[in-house]
């Protein structure tokens, strides 16, 4: 079985992060999104892998390299533009050849791996098998419809009224029938060939289209605040450890990792929260589920339920939550009352931010 992995997407709802890097690329717990997901499909013992590529193809090839880091094999694909997943399909129809194979989409995560899905569609060899799980807003997604037996019936994508709250994310397992799937089908109201309508297709055809309802753990990383979900998610499984150095003035509490290179004076650390390689914090305090990336500078500032990406400083400002902070961004204080910030920064940017009406105490 072969994978293909979809990372061309422009990443719309991550602007400004996206505008200058591939939303598959951005980390969690300070390590890509797109690492986990060729993690995961090793460990189902799916090695040989093609990655649909679009405008950040040269970051992606440069991240990942040939895949032997994983112990994979990468093949990269170009795709001009994102005309939908049943297109990226169709792009990548000679790499696939004649092998069965599983679609992921490069900015999803899931808990617990796909190994019993692969495992169960080998032994069951249905011409389709999708991912389904409850979502409270179902018009966001590809919504399926079951029977009384739980087969699947219909497909709709991201429906105005939808009639179910089974959502399909975005891990799918075909044989070939699903090459003649997409070639029949037309672009959508969007303008995009949708897999869905493909699944809907082989469905029509009498085809094998086999269901699994998780209850894992999944997001699509694709906006701010899943993202910041899953970091806070991943953060949980965090093993703490020390390879870096931390004074006798500052104070690790629960789970933290301090990665080799990185320094920690006069600071709190309440995890879980990890700090990068090479990062400095120095008379700060760094709250639950935050990740500094490797190479940042936190100096007299507090940071909690955050994302900080590499090479960024953040330095004498009060209190900043819920934010994803780009690489290389600079966030000094600036003069006026402020109690708390939320920011959403791309890179190489450059924020002044309010100070508190009055100083904190030093932090010991």
């Amino acid at each position: 079985m072969k994978a293909l992995v979809l990372a061309g997407g422009t990443g719309s709802r991550l602007r400004p992060i996206t505008h200058t890097g591939a939303k598959q690329l951005v980390p969690v717990a300070n390590k890509p999104i797109l690492f986990y997901v060729i993690e995961t499909l090793v460990d189902a013992g799916i090695t040989d892998i093609g990655m649909i590529v679009g405008a950040t193809e040269e970051e992606i090839r440069a991240t990942v390299g040939d895949g032997g880091d994983f112990g994979a094999k990468v093949t990269y694909i170009p795709q001009d533009r994102p005309l939908g997943l049943a297109h990226a399909v169709l792009v990548a129809r000679d790499y696939l050849a004649e092998d069965d194979f599983v679609m992921f989409l490069g900015d999803n995560f899931v808990v617990g791996g796909i190994n019993g899905l692969v495992r169960e569609f080998e032994a069951e060899r249905p011409d389709a098998a999708i991912m389904l799980t409850r979502v409270k807003d179902p018009s966001d997604y590809g919504v399926a419809v079951l029977d009384t037996q739980g087969q699947v019936v219909r497909l709709e994508e991201k429906p105005r009224n939808p009639v179910s709250d089974l959502a399909v994310i975005g891990v799918y397992l075909f044989t070939t029938a699903v090459h003649q799937a997409v070639r029949a089908i037309s672009p959508s109201a969007r303008g995009e060939l949708e897999i869905t309508d493909a699944i809907q297709w082989l469905i029509d055809q009498g085809h094998a289209v086999r269901s699994t309802v998780i209850g894992n753990y999944w997001k699509d990383t694709g906006s701010v605040s899943e993202l910041l979900e899953v970091n806070r998610a991943v953060l949980e499984t965090l093993e703490p450890g020390v390879d870096g150095t931390v004074d006798k003035e500052s104070e690790l509490i629960g789970r933290v990792r301090v990665e080799p290179g990185a320094t920690v004076s006069r600071s709190r650390i309440v995890g879980p929260a990890v700090i990068g390689a090479g990062t400095k914090v120095t008379g700060s305090y760094i709250g639950p589920w935050t990740s500094v990336d490797r190479d940042c500078v936190i100096t007299a500032s507090e940071i909690e339920y955050s994302i900080v990406l590499a090479g960024s400083s953040v330095e004498g400002v009060g209190r900043i939550e819920s934010s994803l902070i780009g690489k290389e961004v600079r966030i000094t204080r600036s003069a006026g009352p402020c109690r708390t910030h939320r920011l959403i920064v791309g890179d190489h940017s450059k924020v002044q931010i309010t100070p508190l009406s009055h100083s904190p105490e030093p932090l010991t």
